[in-house]
């Protein structure tokens, strides 16, 4: 079935309020990192969905916050910049009848778009009484008149559909945006750099993921059809170094170990993973060592 309708659809939110695992959920592919720590997407990642002859492009952004670094500076100008020239918003937010500084400020761009804005409330399985929802959507449409509003649990997939069907009324007609086979425009290596820095992020205490980078120095296919990937891991202090390494090299194993796993799970085919970590101090105040991390500003 040939594509007839296409759009590029913008997630915004406040840090770790679900905009990895919508996107995920939206696609039906796991293409964004998802955690339980705030902070988790540092790039713009575009998801592809082709459903009949609609093409979904939903560009998921990491959290509005206050920025404390350059990266920081970074992550909040990729927000400001994914919510302008899209086909449709949608501001995912927590089942909490109050909008903090993050939502005020999102509104406030949203309104200066003129686009479709749709409030989406995640997390609505974690309510107790369901008339709270009233409060929330009282709350926010008080605030923006929204073309809508969806209640869901990204988590367990409870409204996504539903979401998918309001959605689809914003698409323009227009050709495919993306091949078909395609379900991110992050490119391999990337993806690979992201699925071990989600492992840090999952097996580490909370300060040190945030200080850590992975460069993907090595990536090639074998004639075997194993990929063979060469990881480096940087963080800022030679502590931290000596705790990603772990006891008797422990903890970079178990790391690599999950890494190797999705990662293969990722590519369809074995995958040999060699991991090495470096100290780079304060590398999150470098313009060149970000963007050579792969953290550009297009």
């Amino acid at each position: 079935m040939s594509i007839k309708k296409s759009g590029i659809i913008t997630l915004c939110g406040r840090p770790n309020v679900g905009k990895s695992t919508l996107t995920n959920a939206l696609v039906g592919e796991k293409v964004a990192i998802v955690t339980n720590k705030p902070q988790t997407t540092r790039n713009r990642i575009s998801a592809i969905l082709n459903r009949g002859e609609c093409q979904f492009v939903f560009v998921d952004t990491p959290g509005l916050h206050r920025a404390r670094t350059r990266l920081g500076d970074y992550m909040v100008n990729v927000v400001k910049e994914s919510v302008a020239d899209v086909d449709a918003v949608m501001l995912l937010v927590e089942p909490i009848p109050n909008i903090g500084d993050p939502e005020a400020e999102l509104i406030a761009r949203i309104k200066t778009l003129g686009c479709p804005s749709v409030l989406v409330i995640n997390k609505v399985d974690t309510l107790e009484h369901k008339e709270k929802l009233l409060e929330v959507i009282q709350t926010y449409t008080q605030a923006h008149d929204f073309t809508a509003v969806v209640p869901i649990s990204a988590k367990n997939g409870e409204g996504v559909e539903e979401l998918l069907g309001v959605l689809e009324g914003f698409l323009p007609e227009g050709p495919q945006l993306f091949p078909e086979d395609m379900v991110s425009d992050q490119p391999e290596r990337q993806m690979m750099a992201e699925i071990l820095r989600e492992k840090l992020l999952l097996c580490l205490d909370k300060e040190i993921p945030h200080g850590t980078a992975v460069e993907i120095t090595k990536f090639s296919e074998r004639d075997d059809e194993v990929i063979e990937v060469d990881a480096t891991i940087y963080c800022e202090k030679n502590s931290h170094k000596g705790i990603i390494i772990g006891k008797g090299g422990a903890m970079l194993k178990k790391i690599s170990s999950l890494a190797r796993r999705d990662m293969e799970r990722f590519m369809g085919t074995k995958v040999f993973l060699q991991t090495w970590v470096k100290v780079k101090e304060n590398w999150r105040d470098n313009v060149n060592l970000i963007r050579n991390f792969g953290y550009r500003d297009e």
